[in-house]
């Protein structure tokens, strides 16, 4: 599924035709809509629409644009509104300087006011912020300090204003205008932050993406916007929806998101997820922040046994439906290499077109033998996480659990030359780390060397 996190369902254009709106955007796969108050008469009926309809939730608020009106009774009567079944946030809140349709000063003092409601209430925050970054990321602070957590709406900022954002633990969404040809910097945003920190909307009736622009926007258009942040990141569309899906559940609580997975989809490849024990402990590894890995939840209660890892990539459709299987899961594969071994053979069997295994490269190490040779019989490549160029700086980063862990990295990689069809290592860009020297040991080992994107953001 996919999930609208930001509609005006009750606006014009869109209330007329419920059903048809509801209908398309159910058969374009958006599993759940959440429809924005955005006043008081607004907001109450975006809640009697949520508790009226399947799939579609509510916020209540009051926009900027509406603020000269707004009273401490009316605040009341909302509080009071948002603790209705199907309420997951309160706005849309924040500051617009560029329509000045309430003046200035009522705009921070209004939008002061209902982040302190909505930090009375526990409930997440959605924020409109249109030519004023620069106050509303210092009303912000002081709430963001106490754990309020919240979304800036239909973003419009720069990547310097996204890190900020994300800085302060909020999420960023992703509108039409990233489909549209000139919007090169929101795409430049959606390309370097962290995906798992976005969301998608349409903002309708607003803000068609370019497949239909000029025409009225409704939450079927969601597509287009999900392809449109699929192709800047180089996945799948389906990609894209899981991961944003998930966003959507851990801010919101909207969205179906997966349990636990043993064999999950990235792209045309698909990972297998045998163990959950690690050798190393990288300090960057992303696995230190929660078990997610693009949308997919790889916390195992147990090790799957042989026929259960089989069976999960037949439900996935087979080996053969894919590029590639990899051995890559929340823990390091090779620590089960027997299973590796039968589970290769049983992929083979089956149809695989081709078998990798992402390492630490320290099986030989952890084994007590050089395992090179049997996987060479069972797999076609090998990718071990080097991080480092000397042994000091691979102490300090992956720090591994077992002694003469970087040597024995290194004759991993020279032995797996000699038995294994492909052999990368690869390196995650540290700050501070000395990428040439990384680059002269890899030409040393006469293997290429892939770089991953270090980013602290998450």
């Amino acid at each position: 599924m996919i999930v609208d996190t930001h509609a005006h369902l009750t606006l014009d254009g869109l209330r007329e035709d419920l059903p048809g709106v509801l209908g398309r955007a159910r058969g374009a796969g958006v599993g759940a809509i959440i429809t924005v108050g955005i006043d008081a008469a607004d907001s109450r009926a975006a809640v009697e629409l949520a508790q009226a309809t399947d799939g579609v939730w509510a916020t209540v608020g009051v926009h900027p644009h509406d603020v000269a009106e707004l009273s401490d009774a009316a605040l009341d009567d909302l509080a009071g509104l948002a603790r209705a079944d199907k309420v997951v946030a309160w706005g849309e809140i924040g500051l617009d300087f560029y329509r000045n349709r309430s003046p200035r000063e009522l705009q921070r003092k209004w939008f002061r006011e209902q982040l302190e409601r909505a930090k009375q209430l526990a409930l997440p925050v959605v924020i409109h912020d249109r030519e004023a970054h620069a106050e509303t990321l210092a009303v912000l602070r002081d709430a963001a300090d106490s754990g309020l957590r919240g979304v800036f709406h239909c973003f419009s900022g720069d990547r310097a204003l996204a890190r900020k954002v994300l800085e302060m633990g909020f999420h960023l969404s992703v509108p039409g205008p990233v489909t549209y040809p000139k919007n090169d910097e929101l795409r430049r945003v959606v390309a370097e932050m962290p995906l798992e920190r976005l969301l998608l909307e349409t903002d309708c009736p607003f803000l068609a993406p370019q497949p239909a622009r000029g025409k009225r926007n409704e939450p079927a258009h969601l597509v287009h916007i999900a392809a449109a942040v699929a192709q800047v990141r180089g996945l799948e569309a389906a990609d894209v929806a899981r991961i944003t899906t998930r966003a959507s559940r851990d801010l919101f609580g909207v969205g179906e998101v997966a349990g636990a997975r043993i064999a999950y989809p990235i792209r045309r490849s698909l990972y297998l997820n045998l163990t959950g024990r690690c050798t190393n402990r990288c300090s960057f590894c992303g696995k230190q922040r929660g078990p997610e890995v693009k949308g997919h939840d790889l916390y195992l209660e147990r090790e799957p046994a042989v026929a259960e890892v089989l069976a999960a990539v037949d439900a996935e459709g087979g080996p053969a439906a894919w590029d590639e299987v990899v051995f890559c899961g929340f823990g390091e594969p090779l620590l089960r290499l027997p299973e590796v071994l039968e589970i290769a053979r049983g992929l083979r069997s089956r149809g695989a077109k081709r078998i990798r295994v992402n390492t630490d490269g320290l099986a030989s190490l952890v084994h007590g033998r050089d395992v090179t040779a049997e996987l060479g019989a069972a797999v076609d490549a090998v990718s071990v996480s080097l991080n480092a160029p000397d042994a000091e700086t691979y102490q300090r980063l992956c720090r591994p659990g077992v002694d003469g862990a970087y040597p024995a990295l290194l004759e991993f990689v020279r032995r797996a030359r000699e038995q294994i069809t492909e052999v990368v290592v690869s390196v995650v860009t540290v700050p501070g780390l000395d990428l040439d020297a990384c680059r002269r040991v890899a030409r040393e080992l006469g293997v290429p060397l892939r770089l991953r994107e270090y980013n602290e953001l998450g």
